[in-house]
């Protein structure tokens, strides 16, 4: 019989997708994943997991790997955030439709924060697709979401690894994934067109950082940081980082799942999304280290 698994991810904007090569290798090790929460990019995979959509999502984010992110980031001047997110929710959308938590095969769960009560908004019933656009806002980036007279925000500012969240049943494991790790990380071999397009992703990356801060300061043109100091753009995703992992190391401590499955902020910013094989099989690795781990324990 197959063991039943209560699988909780984290946030971690791109390094979520590692998120698919734990599920994958979890199946394909004889669990059963009977329930799940997530916040922000948790949310996203955990989402389309539970409403049996991951492979097709999966196919759409190796394709992003050929094509340019940046395309995603649509800017705005608009008070709450630096892009409108409406490139991301219309594909995102497109997988979604018009689905309800409650009405999902799989019992699912999804975190943001009301920024203005200081709360967190819990989303199990309801519309998915207003859910998950809610537990992707990351402050300062994507424009908060309208929500019961307030405002939300990504579930990670408060809870980037909601084990309290998820729906429990007998005899099943508490499975955590925290993609924000500071373990190390050793690189996989990349493809030629792997290294051409992360170049020409870091040099998209510089301009954002330049119109960001020009933004910011109103349109005045600011010099480009010197080597040692960082972009607008890189230093919100790295302070980000760090909070994130922080209080998914004191959930952890809190609710002490069965099996941690670590996978190093390393492998990734958290707008790599070109890096989405890389991501999965770091993932998968991290996953199977973490079922070797459990097996060595000992029993009783």
């Amino acid at each position: 019989m197959k063991k039943k698994v209560a699988l909780v991810l984290s946030s971690g904007g791109a390094r979520g997708i590692a998120h698919i090569g734990v599920i994958e290798e979890l199946l394909k090790s004889g669990y059963e994943i009977t329930s799940l929460a997530g916040a922000s990019m948790g949310s996203v995979i955990g989402g389309m997991y539970a409403m049996g959509k991951l492979e097709g999502y999966k196919e759409w984010l190796l394709k992003v790997t050929r094509m340019d992110i940046v395309k995603f980031l649509d800017l705005t001047i608009g008070h709450g955030g630096l892009v409108k997110g409406e490139k991301i929710v219309q594909v995102m959308a497109g997988f979604i439709g018009d689905v309800s938590i409650e009405n999902l095969p799989i019992p699912f769960t999804a975190v943001a924060v009301d920024i203005k009560r200081h709360q967190e908004v819990i989303f199990d019933k309801g519309s998915l697709m207003k859910a998950i656009r809610a537990s992707i806002s990351i402050p300062t980036i994507f424009l908060p979401v309208p929500y019961n007279n307030s405002l939300l925000v990504d579930g990670g500012v408060l809870n980037p690894l909601p084990l309290g969240l998820v729906k429990r049943h007998s005899d099943d494991l508490l499975v955590a994934v925290n993609v924000n790790s500071p373990i190390p990380y050793n690189p996989l071999q990349l493809k030629e067109e792997s290294i051409s397009h992360a170049n020409g992703y870091s040099k998209a990356r510089e301009v954002i950082n330049q119109r960001w801060s020009e933004m910011i300061n109103r349109g005045k043109k600011t010099a480009k940081p010197k080597p040692l100091e960082m972009g607008m753009f890189d230093l919100i995703s790295e302070s980000i980082n760090l909070m994130q992992n922080k209080l998914s190391v004191i959930s952890i401590e809190k609710h002490q799942p069965d099996i941690v499955i670590n996978v190093s902020y390393s492998v990734a910013t958290a707008f790599d999304f070109y890096k989405a094989d890389e991501l999965i099989e770091a993932g998968r690795e991290a996953c199977l280290k973490a079922l070797d781990l459990k097996k060595k324990e000992p029993v009783g």
